[in-house]
Formats: structure tokens, sequence, C-alpha cells
């Protein structure tokens, strides 16, 4: 399948805005991540030899998301915003990491949360982890509906690129 195929997939402008610049996008965010970083410190949730390779797993899940939402974020340069909505005079990036992948900064933290998940052996950590991809996922639609209005050349940038997860989605 290619990285853009979109039957039966949620149009993006049809995503509420949760405010003018899509403020609301930005406070749900928030709290999955208040949930995440809060289940990590619940205790574990398993022990022994599935800790030790849960624990190595999820060490390189969360400095390699990391360094993929860093890249992004640092990629993005002037036109870095909080908010889903892009900024008047937005230009399009294609370098970096936005050459594998069109939302880095999402897909990394989904990695990195999943790595503190496995790290920190927490079941509520991983689920906070497939919330945010979810999460993601309709945030990055609602986010391209408005960079398809604004940025010339998003359409057709986005593609050639998987969405989220470098060479897998």
């Amino acid at each position: 399948m290619p990285p853009d195929r979109y039957d039966g997939a949620v149009d993006g402008a049809r995503l509420p805005s949760l405010g003018p610049h899509g403020e609301g996008w930005v406070a749900i965010q928030a709290v999955i991540f208040l949930v995440i970083a809060i289940g990590g410190l619940a205790g574990p949730a398993w022990d022994d030899q599935i800790r030790l390779v849960s624990g190595v797993l999820g060490a390189a899940c969360f400095i390699t998301g990391n360094v993929l939402a860093v890249r992004g974020l640092l990629g993005l340069g002037s036109n870095l915003t909080p908010m889903p909505r892009p900024r008047p005079g937005t230009t399009l990036v294609t370098g970096g990491p936005y050459s594998l992948v069109r939302h880095p900064i999402y897909g990394g933290l989904v990695i990195g949360a999943t790595g503190w998940g496995l790290l920190t052996a927490s079941l509520v950590s991983l689920a906070g982890a497939a919330t945010l991809l979810v999460f993601f996922d309709l945030k990055s639609r609602r986010e391209e509906a408005w960079m398809v209005e604004s940025v010339d050349g998003y359409e057709q940038y986005r593609r050639g690129r998987r969405r989220l997860i470098p060479f897998v989605y």
C-alpha cells in the first residue's frame, strides 16, 4: 500500500479545529502526556527477564524517539509553532527527518512514549502511547488540511512520505 492512501480515512478538514489555532488539540495532547509520564512512575507491571528485555528495548525506543522529535523541532526553524495551524508565511520543509516522514515530531513522541512504557514496565504508559498514536494520527490530519490550504507544495510533498513513523506509518 502506498504511504498516503486515503480510502476510508478520516478527512482532516472534517475534524474540529478546537480553537482558532488548534489550541484544544494541544490541551488534549498535554493530558495524554501527563498520563504517560505518571503511569511510568506507578511501578512495574512485570519483572525478571521480561523487564530486562523491555528495559533495553524501551531505552532504545526512548532515545530514538527523542532524537527524531528534536531533529524535527530543529528542522522546522522559524516555522515552529506549538499549534497545529501553520503560521502565516510558513514554508515547506522537506529536508532532514521531513524527507522520511511528514510529522517527525509526533512520530518521535509516540516512539519515545512507547519506550518510556517499556522502560518503566508500565501498562498505563503503553496504553497512553497507543492513545497518543491515534491522537497524533487525527491531529496530523487536521493539521494537514490547514497545510494544504496555506503552504505551497504541501499536497505533492505528502504523497511521497509516511505520516508519523519512518518506514512504518
